[in-house]
């Protein structure tokens, strides 16, 4: 017997606002027939190409300290330090700038979301593929 992962869940204070900030990072829309209000405590979204759900949920005492789970977010039509850009004007915040840090063109960039969620931006496919094809 085993288990699929049915969504994420990002517990926080305010489900819509949430929701909203990351469909504009993710291109994540809206479940047709569920609406995302203002006011709604609980928003999903989906991807439209895979299907994959993320559930914003709000809970009373999110948790408190580093959060255990996150996004590492590989950028699909740009590079590592495009999308990084796209984030900060979205309203992100760099955590930890840790490029570089096992040599040239490795590491990622730690952001945080507007309620203190941390997440990572890896570097892009091609830029993957660059890199091995030089080394």
């Amino acid at each position: 017997m085993t288990s699929r992962i049915s969504h994420t869940t990002l517990d926080c204070t305010d489900a819509y606002a949430l929701s909203q900030w990351w469909k504009g990072v993710l291109g994540y829309t809206a479940i047709p027939g569920d609406p995302n209000l203002p006011g709604h405590e609980e928003c999903m979204l989906v991807d439209p190409a895979s299907g994959h759900r993320v559930l914003f949920i709000e809970v009373p005492d999110p948790t408190p300290g580093k959060n255990k789970m996150h996004f590492d977010l590989r950028p699909t039509d740009g590079t590592q330090q495009e999308e990084v850009a796209r984030l900060l004007a979205h309203g992100a915040t760099v955590h930890a700038d840790l490029l570089g840090q096992y040599g040239p063109g490795t590491g990622w960039v730690t952001l945080v979301d507007p309620e203190g969620n941390l997440f990572c931006v890896l570097r892009s496919d091609d830029e993957l593929a660059r890199a091995e094809s030089s080394g």
